[in-house]
C-alpha cells in the first residue's frame, strides 16, 4: 500500500508538472522553405542597401552604399544576384559629391537610381543595364524641384512624383535626349494625394488624383503616355452624401478597367467601406456612373473578425436600426491601398487598416508647422503660443482586408488577415501578397523581430493569422542566435517566393560574433 501511495504521489507530480510546461504551438500545415540565404558583411551603422527584385528574369540588383569614416564620401555599387543568391557582376557607381539617394525602380532588367544634390533643384541619375554590365548617368538641372516622393519608368522615361512651387507634379526625365520637362496636365496645390501608376504593358501611365472641397471627395483620372502626353481625362463622383477617398486601376492590357478604392461618408478622413467601377460601362445622362457600387464594411464577411463576435452582432444590431430610420452607421477607419492584382476571376484587391500615433505636448514659442506631406490630408497647421502639439510618432497596422471582384466590379470574397501590434514610423504597406501557382490561393505576410507571420488565404476559407517561421541564419546550426535585427524588409520576388532582408548581430555556438546584412527566399510551392 505505502509503495502504491508512492507512485500515485509520483504520477501526480508528472502530470502537475505537465499541465504547467509552456504549450508549444501546432506547427501549420503549409511551411515555406529558406533554400537560399545571402550574407555581406556590412554594418547598419555604416551602410545602407537598397533591394531591387527584377522579374524579368528573376534575379535582384542590390544598391549597396558604405560610408568609409577617414575620406567622407559614400561609396555605392550595383551588384546582381541570380534567383539562388548566387553573386554575379559588381559595378562601381561614381555618384558625385553633394549628392544623396532618393530613389530606386526598375523596369525589365534596367534599374534606376535618382539621386538629390544639395544645390537646389539638382538631380543625378544613374540607368544600369543589369544584363550587360553598363552603366549611364547624368545630371539635370531643374531649378524648380524641392522634395522627391516617387519614382516609376516606362520605356526608358522616368516619372518622379517631386514637389515644386508648392505644388505636387510629375518630372520627366528623358534619358535617351537627356532633357527634362514638367507635365503640365499633372499640377496640384498642396497638400494633395494621388495616385501614380506605370504599366509597362500598355505603356501608359494612370494618374488618380482625390480631390475634395472639405465635404464631398470625387476622383479625378487622367492617362498619360510613355512621354508624359495626356491622352485622357475623366472624373468618377458619387451620388447622395458618399465621397469617392482614393483608388486603385486595373492593370494589364485587357479590355476590362476596373476603378476599385475606399468611400467616405462626408468626413474624408475615414473610409465607410469599399467601391468598385466598371469604367467602360459608360454613364448616365446626368454623369453617374452606371456600374458604381459600394460595399460597407459591414457587408464584408471577414472585415471584423479582429472584433469579439457579441460586439460585432452589436454593431449590426445597430446599424440596421439606424438604416430603419434611413441613416447609416459610421465607421471611423483610414485604409491604405495596395496595387490591384489580376487574378483568374477578375482581380484582387488589398487594403491595409491602421491608424496614426500622437503624442501630446506643449510647446512655449511662437512658430507655425507646415506638413506638405506627400499623399496625405493635412495642410500647414498653425501653432501658437503655449499650444498643445500632437506630435506624429508614426503609423500602426492593425489588419488588412483582402477580397476578389469579378471583371465588373462585383465582390465575390473577402477575407482578412490580423496583425500582432506592426508599428512604421511613417506610413507604409507593412503585408505583402504573393499569389501561388494554383491561382486560387495567396500568401499574405509581414516580417516582425526576425519572424516571418504569414497566412494563407483561400478566398473565404478561414485560417489562423498567427501561423511564423523563424529566419533561418544557417542551414547547418540551428543553435545559432539572432540577438538583434535592425531594418527589415520583406519584397515579393516571383512564384511564391519572398525575400526578407536587414541587418543581424548573429551569435553563433562556437567562433566570433558577426554583424551581416542578410537576403532571405522564403518559398511557398
Amino acid at each position: 500500500m505505502r509503495h502504491l501511495y508512492l507512485f500515485i504521489g509520483l504520477l501526480f507530480c508528472f502530470f502537475a508538472a505537465a499541465a504547467q510546461a509552456p504549450k508549444q504551438p501546432p506547427k501549420p500545415p503549409v511551411v515555406p522553405t529558406q533554400p537560399y540565404r545571402l550574407e555581406l558583411p556590412l554594418e547598419a551603422y555604416s551602410s545602407d542597401v537598397l533591394v531591387q527584385p527584377l522579374l524579368e528574369d528573376s534575379s535582384l540588383v542590390l544598391l549597396v552604399e558604405k560610408e568609409p569614416l577617414l575620406t567622407g564620401k559614400s561609396e555605392y555599387t550595383f551588384q546582381k544576384f541570380n534567383h539562388r543568391l548566387q553573386p554575379g557582376q559588381v559595378v562601381p557607381l561614381p555618384v558625385p559629391r553633394g549628392y544623396e539617394f532618393r530613389q530606386i525602380c526598375a523596369e525589365g532588367t534596367d534599374v534606376y537610381a535618382l539621386f538629390q544634390g544639395t544645390t537646389e533643384g539638382t538631380l543625378w541619375v544613374a540607368a544600369f543595364d543589369s544584363r550587360t554590365g553598363e552603366l549611364g548617368t547624368g545630371e539635370f538641372k531643374t531649378k524648380r524641384t524641392r522634395q522627391v516622393h516617387d519614382l516609376k519608368a516606362l520605356d526608358g522615361n522616368l516619372f518622379v512624383t517631386v514637389e515644386a512651387d508648392m505644388h505636387l507634379t510629375i518630372l520627366l526625365l528623358d534619358l535617351r535626349a537627356a532633357t527634362f520637362r514638367f507635365l503640365p496636365s499633372v499640377y496640384e496645390p498642396l497638400p494633395a494625394t494621388f495616385t501614380f501608376l506605370a504599366d509597362s504593358v500598355t505603356k501608359r501611365a494612370e494618374l488618380i488624383l482625390s480631390e475634395t472641397n472639405g465635404f464631398k471627395s470625387r476622383l479625378q483620372l487622367k492617362q498619360l503616355s510613355d512621354n508624359g502626353q495626356l491622352l485622357h481625362s475623366e472624373f468618377v463622383q458619387a451620388g447622395s452624401e458618399r465621397g469617392l477617398l482614393e483608388a486603385q486601376l486595373s492593370p494589364g492590357d485587357s479590355a476590362a478597367r476596373l476603378l476599385a478604392g475606399t468611400y467616405t461618408l462626408r468626413d474624408s478622413r475615414y473610409s465607410q467601406g469599399l467601391f468598385a467601377a466598371d469604367l467602360n460601362a459608360g454613364v448616365t445622362p446626368t454623369g453617374q456612373r452606371r456600374s458604381l457600387r459600394y460595399y460597407d464594411f459591414l457587408n464584408f464577411k471577414h472585415f471584423f473578425d479582429f472584433m469579439k463576435p457579441a460586439r460585432v452582432a452589436r454593431m449590426r444590431q445597430r446599424s440596421e436600426r439606424l438604416r430603419a430610420s434611413d441613416r447609416q452607421y459610421r465607421h471611423r477607419y483610414r485604409l491604405l491601398m495596395h496595387d490591384m492584382l489580376p487574378s483568374p476571376d477578375g482581380y484582387v484587391l488589398v487594403a491595409e487598416v491602421y491608424f496614426p500615433r500622437y503624442n501630446t505636448s506643449t510647446y512655449n514659442n511662437l512658430g507655425s508647422l507646415y506638413n506638405y506631406g506627400y499623399g496625405n490630408n493635412f495642410g500647414p497647421l498653425a501653432r501658437s503660443y503655449n499650444a498643445v502639439n500632437r506630435r506624429n510618432e508614426g503609423y500602426r497596422t492593425t489588419h488588412a482586408l483582402i477580397c476578389g471582384f469579378d471583371r465588373q466590379g462585383n465582390l465575390l470574397w473577402d477575407n482578412s488577415f490580423l496583425l500582432d501590434e506592426v508599428e512604421h514610423f511613417s506610413l507604409q504597406e507593412a503585408v505583402r501578397v504573393r499569389p501561388l501557382g494554383d491561382g486560387r490561393r495567396l500568401v499574405m505576410a509581414y516580417l516582425k523581430e526576425n519572424d516571418f507571420y504569414y497566412k494563407m488565404v483561400d478566398q473565404t476559407t478561414p485560417t489562423p493569422n498567427d501561423w511564423k517561421v523563424k529566419i533561418q541564419t544557417s542551414a547547418t546550426d540551428d543553435t545559432e542566435k539572432t540577438t538583434n535585427t535592425q531594418q527589415e524588409q520583406l519584397i515579393t520576388w516571383y512564384g511564391g517566393r519572398f525575400l526578407a532582408s536587414g541587418y543581424q548581430h548573429i551569435k553563433p555556438t562556437k567562433g566570433p560574433d558577426r554583424e551581416v546584412f542578410f537576403l532571405n527566399v522564403l518559398e511557398f510551392k
